[in-house]
């Protein structure tokens, strides 16, 4: 299934017990009557824009996982930000490091909200009520971040069921990746807003892993990858 707002992968009908991989950040999608600009299109190519690498690990672990169902959004995180609350602040970026989306400039937040937002919110909801196993929301981060280059190649982003999370740190470690928890970002900190939401609805396991962007950023790469992060996943018993 396919919409504006979010693309269904996996069973259409999951049994109880299934994984649901989600991947807020999968598309960098503009869709109209917004008109990007060349500057426009240069964020939208970078971190800013989507999580470079992130659908096709999505992608492949469903096919690696028979029964489970993904979830992934089909706009720009610079559109609206569905791993923000739309209250944030940063749930619409008007500004970034390296420039303005123009089409930011003049937001309607209620519009956005109920055409992109609300809707692939709507299909996680839908999806919880099915009794996933896990929740399990996938991302990527860049290699270099301000100047900064960055060691972990795999995070592992928690606020409850540490023990569960603790867990794929050591199974993902297992499979060679330089794994962190709560790196390069923490979900103590609140900074897994779409997992945790339905998480908690659902009362099951959540998480959110973290994936280089070099490592991920092709195809092949991405393929590779996530067959390791299957593998660390049902190590891990989640």
């Amino acid at each position: 299934m396919h919409t504006d707002a979010f693309e269904i992968l996996g069973s259409p009908r999951p049994q109880p017990g299934f994984r649901l991989y989600t991947c807020e950040h999968a598309s960098n999608r503009v869709p109209r009557p917004f008109r990007p600009r060349p500057a426009d299109r240069r964020l939208l190519a970078m971190h800013w824009g989507y999580d470079i690498g992130a659908a096709n690990v999505t992608r492949f672990l469903v096919r690696h996982d028979p029964g489970s169902q993904g979830i992934l959004s089909c706009f720009s995180r610079l559109v609206i930000d569905p791993n923000r609350d739309p209250r944030d602040p940063t749930a619409i970026l008007h500004a970034c490091d390296e420039g303005s989306p123009t089409f930011n400039r003049h937001v309607d937040l209620a519009q956005r909200v109920a055409r992109f937002h609300a809707p692939f919110h709507a299909a996680l909801s839908s999806a919880i009520e099915a009794a996933p196993r896990a929740l399990v929301s996938i991302h990527s981060f860049t290699p270099v971040f301000r100047g900064n280059a960055r060691a972990v190649e795999a995070g592992v982003l928690f606020d409850a069921h540490d023990d569960v999370a603790l867990r794929l740190v050591d199974t993902l470690r297992a499979e060679g990746f330089v794994t962190e928890p709560n790196e390069p970002y923490s979900g103590k900190a609140g900074l897994i807003y779409s997992a945790a939401r339905h998480g908690n609805a659902a009362a099951c396991p959540y998480l959110e892993i973290e994936l280089r962007q070099d490592l991920v950023a092709t195809a092949r790469s991405a393929r590779a990858v996530a067959a390791r992060v299957h593998r660390a996943i049902q190590a891990a018993g989640i």
